[in-house]
């Protein structure tokens, strides 16, 4: 994958890692150009390559009366409009094939979640689609079968391909990172730490999946140490009113001076 070849991302030859951040899921139009433009003041600062994150719905929850979205269509405009407005990428997930082709039309990156990584058609799809496609690991995968996921992708003429890596399931109701994995999956293509995600304690009895945001700087730190490519970050200026995943999300009022030490330990690593 080229990063040159995602519309609109800036600082690409800065050294630093790639950062994807955004809200769990497109809430409202205020919402989304909040956090796009606190973000995009950081990045700039910071000289970090930005995509804007947001779900423009969420199909893949444990209840039926959990928050799925503000409406399709609403919501890939909000995208847009984030896009045109600060002039950087975006990224949203989808869930049929039906979506690939949609959602295309209104973002940068096609992300393919990772319950459904192994979904044939969908990933054909997206990849046919001629956007960056973003493969989440699936928590029930080993890096090494990630290979096959990312073939599939450029066995459609598509060689903008990157993986995810957003913990893997531990028991029940836990996720771990495992970082031997990184070097792995970066063999394949270029690889992406989902920080957040991988925090996340799912499979919970109130049917509300938890988190542990006070570990994110950790596996943060982690990632970058072991040279991810790429950093993903869920990130709400008020966690705790969110209507989707605001228990593993960062604070964004914290957002700053974690990516400014993430920056620091990044230079020191580029020089090993």
């Amino acid at each position: 994958m080229r990063l040159d070849k995602i519309p609109q991302l800036k600082y690409i030859d800065s050294n630093n890692f790639f950062l994807l951040a955004g809200p769990c899921a497109i809430e409202s139009e205020e919402m989304a150009m909040r956090i796009a433009e606190k973000v995009v003041e950081i990045t700039d600062k910071l000289e970090i390559p930005y995509v804007f994150k947001g779900s423009f719905k969420k199909a893949n929850r444990s209840r039926i009366d959990s928050f799925t979205g503000i409406g399709d269509e609403k919501a890939l405009k909000i995208l847009r409009k984030v896009s045109e407005t600060f002039k950087i990428p975006t990224i949203t997930d989808i869930h049929e094939v039906s979506d690939a082709a949609m959602a295309a039309e209104y973002v940068d990156i096609l992300q393919i979640p990772a319950f459904l990584v192994r979904q044939t058609d969908l990933v054909v799809a997206a990849a046919k689609t001629g956007k960056t496609i973003n493969l989440k690991k699936g928590q029930f995968m080993s890096p090494e079968s990630m290979k096959h996921a990312v073939t599939k992708v450029t066995d459609c003429h598509n060689e903008q391909v990157m993986i995810t890596d957003r913990g893997t399931m531990f028991g029940y109701q836990d996720m771990i990172v495992d970082f031997r994995g990184i070097p792995t999956m970066r063999e394949f293509a270029p690889t992406v730490l989902d920080v957040t995600h991988s925090l996340q304690q799912p499979n919970q009895s109130s049917g509300v999946t938890g988190g542990r945001p006070e570990m994110i700087e950790t596996i943060a730190r982690a990632g970058v140490v072991n040279n991810v490519d790429g950093i993903f970050i869920e990130t709400h200026f008020d966690p705790s009113t969110a209507k989707s995943d605001g228990a593993n999300m960062l604070d964004l009022q914290y957002l700053e001076a974690l990516l400014t030490r993430l920056v620091k330990i990044r230079k020191t690593i580029n020089e090993f």
